[in-house]
């Protein structure tokens, strides 16, 4: 804008030089039409420049092109491109996170002149755009774009992510179900400021789609903790004429998590929440002999305890022999109180007792905004401990805060306080459904509430305590995660699993009756944390939530299944019927889970697609279900 204003100016001397031979009041007159004529563009300008800023164009997926609406940008990728992004949708029904993840995938492949469909790598983006083709048979089992990597922007402020699905909402009411507010979107596009692109055979190209020139490395499982690629940060930004097109909804999305974070560390200022956690005996004591219990560990080590609340893992470290303990707490009230308990038990720093030096300093404030804090050091931090869990692990998303301060103030090689996380998931029977309990109700028949429970469980996780008696198929590994090495991007993943059901003894059954078969209505889902030898070389822990072990605050996390499964383990000759049903029970379901951060702050939403398979190798899929815990 600054450039408009010189310009104007000289405009304006110009026009003024040129009067002077006229009277002083003519020219008064005339230099006040002038102004009036040059501040009135000025203000055209930048009202043009405002509108735009509020309403982005939409960026084509394979040229320069821009557009007011998605309607409009997929009429021309169809006509110009011969990309029917409403057929492949229909086709294949794509969900939104599939649609999401083809958008970042498309991007990436024209990014370095590959096609999109057939994946042949064309010389330049002229004989890319020659070659582009309608889209190859996909089998509709798998799809290029399937990797997990794709649910990460590709471009920076990609405005058509915020409105690829605006038509359908408007011409379909079943998409109200699966539709995600935009404002809530912002918050979930703004956590990737600098994105990690991997790119299988690509080498250094310019954007077409605008953005710097970057090379792209291969890496085929980006859920791999460990890998001898090195990434690079591709600052990709859309560009048009006028400059980098901001969306406006950022603004709200910004004041929507503050409102967010507001809530979530003013409901931890409760007293009851922390007497439930510290109550937890499992939990606790886990922590306490991890701490105390590793005396090579923490003694005359700096500690830091990221979201300390009352300051409890604080007080283990500096009874340990901590030489510094640094508690970290968000909310006001609790780092006050875990201040003034410090202070009660003579270990606040600069505190004087009998013994020894206080050594605990409570910090108030997010890990994230204490970034230049003078009073901690970058990186002289040995040991990070933090009690981040949430119900399915990951729900509140406070990993990434542990994981921001892992990175900057955790000395190389220092400690890590769990070290690892396991998610675990079974399959449960009918007894850990609320449906038992509504059949018989002082003598009365209440099923009807059972039966609408259970439907309501479809769509939303339940966090209960579940009894092992009730788990009716094998438990498989859900995900690792390695604390120690692990980016933020790793908590949004994809797991496949196949669960089949538990032996049942036959002992008591004749020797020709028909087996029956067991019903499963769900998936039950835990997870462990681990203070390993890695570290605790003395007395390694392991933290459980399982429900073959004591019960935890924590309980289970519980995804229900629209109908119940039927599975057998043992076939009783060719079967007829649909697979999953009693006359042809399934001897395994594969179960396809994915969880990703949601786009509401501190949610997580989980989507689970399930197939069954027959005893004769027959197949049913079901409908995919998705859930969001908040």
């Amino acid at each position: 804008m600054a450039t408009h204003r010189v310009e104007e100016d000289n405009q304006y001397d110009g026009q003024v030089n040129s009067k002077r031979h006229h009277s002083d009041s003519d020219s008064d007159s005339e230099e006040e039409e002038i102004d009036d004529q040059n501040w009135d563009d000025w203000e055209d300008e930048n009202d043009a420049v405002e509108d735009q800023n509020l309403n982005p164009k939409l960026l084509c997926l394979f040229c320069d092109s821009h557009y007011d609406s998605s309607s409009c940008l997929f009429e021309h990728c169809a006509s110009a491109h011969l990309f029917d992004y409403g057929g492949i949708k229909k086709a294949y029904s794509l969900e939104f996170y599939k649609c999401f993840k083809l958008i970042n995938y498309i991007r990436s492949q024209v990014a370095v002149n590959k096609c999109w469909s057939c994946g042949v790598k064309c010389s330049s983006n002229e004989d890319m755009q020659k070659h582009l083709h309608a889209a190859v048979n996909f089998d509709g089992s798998s799809f290029p774009w399937d990797d997990d990597r794709y649910l990460h922007p590709f471009l920076q402020d990609d405005s058509l992510l915020y409105s690829f699905d605006e038509d359908e909402e408007e011409e379909n009411d079943e998409a109200d179900a699966m539709s995600v507010d935009t404002k809530e979107l912002a918050s979930y596009l703004s956590q990737f400021e600098r994105i990690d692109i991997h790119d299988e055979g690509a080498s250094s190209n310019g954007f077409r789609n605008g953005g710097k020139d970057a090379d792209l490395s291969s890496n085929k499982d980006t859920n791999t903790a460990n890998t001898s690629k090195t990434p690079i940060d591709v600052d990709a930004r859309v560009h048009s004429e006028n400059g980098v097109c901001k969306s406006s909804s950022l603004k709200i999305a910004a004041n929507e998590i503050k409102d967010i974070n507001k809530n979530y560390f003013g409901a931890y200022s409760s007293f009851g929440i922390h007497r439930d956690m510290i109550s937890d005996k499992v939990r606790t004591d886990a922590y306490k002999q991890a701490i105390t219990e590793n005396p090579s560990l923490v003694r005359n080590a700096v500690v830091m305890d990221v979201g300390c609340g009352t300051g409890i893992l604080s007080l283990f470290a500096a009874r340990a022999g901590a030489s510094r303990v640094i508690a970290i707490e968000a909310s006001d009230k609790m780092a006050a109180v875990a201040t003034q308990i410090a202070k009660d038990n003579n270990l606040l720093q600069n505190g004087i007792s009998s013994e020894r030096n206080g050594v605990i300093e409570v910090v108030q404030g997010m890990v994230e905004e204490l970034e230049n804090a003078d009073h901690i050091q970058p990186h002289s931090v040995d040991v990070l401990v933090s009690e981040w869990m949430g119900y399915c692990l990951l729900y509140e998303s406070m990993l990434t805060s542990v994981l921001f301060a892992r990175d900057k103030w955790l000395k190389i090689g220092g400690a890590m306080l769990p070290d690892t996380a396991t998610m675990f998931a079974a399959g449960f029977g009918r007894g850990a459904t609320s449906i038992p309990f509504w059949e018989n109700v002082y003598g009365f028949n209440m099923s009807s509430i059972g039966r609408e429970v259970v439907e309501d469980a479809a769509r939303f996780p339940i966090v209960d305590v579940i009894d092992s008696c009730h788990i009716v198929t094998t438990t498989k590994v859900l995900q690792n995660f390695d604390l120690v090495s692990m980016q933020p991007k790793q908590m949004d993943f994809t797991a496949e699993i196949d669960l089949e059901p538990k032996l049942v003894s036959t002992s008591n059954n004749p020797t020709n009756s028909k087996p029956e078969p067991t019903w499963c209505y769900g998936v039950v889902v835990w997870f462990e944390t681990g203070f390993t030898d890695r570290f605790c070389r003395e007395n390694p822990v392991n933290l459980s939530t399982s429900p073959y072990e004591p019960s935890t605050h924590w309980s289970q996390t519980v995804l229900t299944f629209r109908e119940p499964i039927a599975m057998a383990s043992i076939s009783d000759g060719e079967k007829s019927g649909e697979v999953g049903t009693s006359d042809c029970p399934a001897v395994r379901i594969h179960a396809r889970i994915s969880a990703v951060r949601a786009s509401k702050h501190r949610s997580i939403d989980i989507s689970m697609e399930l197939t069954g398979f027959g005893a004769e190798g027959q197949k049913r899929n079901w409908p995919a279900q998705i859930f969001n815990l908040n």
